[in-house]
């Protein structure tokens, strides 16, 4: 290992210009984006129009199935881009919005941040401000400073007010699992917890993901890697093809439902507990985080052999 001095320079020096420049790299890079913000990005289109306007990126989390506006901004943030990106995402439909600039003033991230407290949960701001540092002979890596993101204590405080008590512990189910499982590093692209049935993990490949259950009817949580009806014909069947190599490097054997009346299909992999007890819940919460591990460093690598 080699340490190296490292010099903040201008984004200007690798962008000359944001339109032509900074966009397109972004769109390439939209992952490295994803993973800071913890969702799993899909760009839809650059300089999407609305009105005599356009956004400068607009994409699709597969986590939510929902759209993100990105406004990049490689200057001081000023009213004019806020005002266009709150218009885009009404537009757009998107539920969230991603400001990106060199230099957030103070007045832009408390509107931020007012924002993402005022809003319904569903809805999300994020400030992020880019850096570029120059670490050898034209070679250079970029910093992203996130400094307005949702705060998800609020948004779960307003998700246990309007919902049911089924709602109310699957937040609280969930809120831990996401917790224990962002504490172990492994996986890092994890969405903001709800009050619902189920919660996905990005597999980075559309379509696909996994998505874990909590049955409170039947105090039955499950691991199920979901492929959606676009993407079954075909990636159903080259999974079920790697099938045997497939359990192997999981060492245990999942349930592969490939009922032909469904649409979607499912790899299953379940655990019975009971939610009303806080030491089965806890053990039910470890056992779905050391496998959804497992289950996505197997399907995840695997998937990437897939044209």
């Amino acid at each position: 290992m080699k340490l190296v001095k490292q010099k903040k320079i201008s984004p200007r020096k690798m962008w000359p210009n944001e339109a032509q420049d900074f966009t397109p790299w972004l769109e390439q890079h939209i992952d490295e984006l994803g993973e800071q913000i913890g969702f799993d990005l899909e760009v839809v289109g650059r300089e999407v129009s609305v009105g005599p306007y356009s956004a400068d990126l607009l994409a699709k989390d597969n986590n939510t199935n929902t759209f993100v506006v990105i406004e990049n901004q490689l200057e001081k943030t000023n009213h004019d881009h806020l005002g266009k990106t709150i218009t885009y995402a009404s537009a757009l439909d998107a539920k969230t919005i991603v400001w990106i600039a060199t230099d957030i003033t103070e007045e832009h991230k408390k509107a931020l941040d007012w924002l993402n407290d005022i809003t319904q949960e569903d809805i999300s701001f994020y400030g992020i401000q880019l850096e570029l540092w120059e670490v050898g002979p034209d070679t250079a890596s970029t910093r992203w400073n996130i400094v307005s993101a949702p705060s998800v204590n609020v948004k779960a405080i307003k998700h246990a007010s309007s919902t049911t008590e089924s709602g109310q512990i699957q937040l609280s189910y969930w809120t831990k699992f996401r917790d224990k499982l962002k504490a172990t590093k492994k996986i890092h692209s994890l969405h903001t917890p709800r009050p619902q049935y189920w919660f996905d993990v990005a597999l980075g490949k559309s379509g696909i993901h996994i998505s874990n259950t909590c049955n409170i009817q039947k105090n039955i949580v499950r691991i199920r890697v979901y492929i959606e009806n676009k993407t079954a014909p075909t990636a159903y069947a080259f999974l079920e093809s790697r099938k045997a190599d497939i359990e192997k490097q999981l060492g245990f054997q999942m349930n592969w439902d490939s009922n032909p009346n469904a649409s979607d299909k499912t790899i299953t992999l379940e655990h019975e507990t009971d939610l009303t007890d806080e030491v089965k819940t806890e053990e039910s919460l470890n056992w779905m985080v050391d496998y959804t591990i497992k289950v996505w460093n197997v399907f995840s690598n695997v998937l990437k052999e897939m044209k």
